[in-house]
């Protein structure tokens, strides 16, 4: 009968934590992604308002949305709490995914600096008309210019 170390069996248990996290680096955006990943937004994205490269409603919640309420829109819950926007009963008014978008709510940031006025209603629509949600009343980017603070207003 073969007997093994401690020191035997760590070196045994990296080997295999590392061939199995290559393996499963290997496959992640098979199963992860689903759909091709949208496009990187050039460098500066984050520090300089409206840079996102992204223009339509999918692939801006795709970019930006999916990864804490999740690609099906139905929320998460774990280290924090990402309510579920599939089926949502608050989208019925416009105005609150906008200016939740525009300012953040809880513990969402707000994105409004990051976004354009037609990225927000982009969005907006997109998520108001798909995920179980049947809001016909689309909001225009003239809707969001509206709703956005002034420049250097405190939220």
């Amino acid at each position: 009968m073969n007997m093994y170390t401690f020191t035997d069996c760590r070196s045994l248990c990296r080997s295999l934590h590392g061939f199995a996290l290559t393996l499963l680096l290997a496959a992640m955006p098979g199963w992860c992604l689903g759909d091709e990943p949208p496009p990187l937004s050039p460098s500066g994205s984050f520090f300089t308002p409206g840079q996102f490269v992204h223009r339509d409603g999918a692939t801006l919640y795709r970019a930006i949305c999916q990864g804490c309420h999740m690609p099906d829109a139905r929320g998460a819950q774990g280290a924090g709490m990402y309510p579920a926007l599939a089926g949502n009963a608050k989208l019925a008014s416009a105005a609150y995914p906008v200016l939740t978008v525009l300012n953040g709510r809880h513990g969402m940031p707000a994105l409004g600096v990051y976004l354009s006025d037609a990225q927000v209603a982009e969005v907006v629509n997109f998520v108001r008309t798909h995920f179980d949600n049947h809001y016909a009343d689309a909001v225009t980017p003239d809707d969001v210019a509206k709703l956005r603070p002034p420049a250097g207003a405190r939220r």
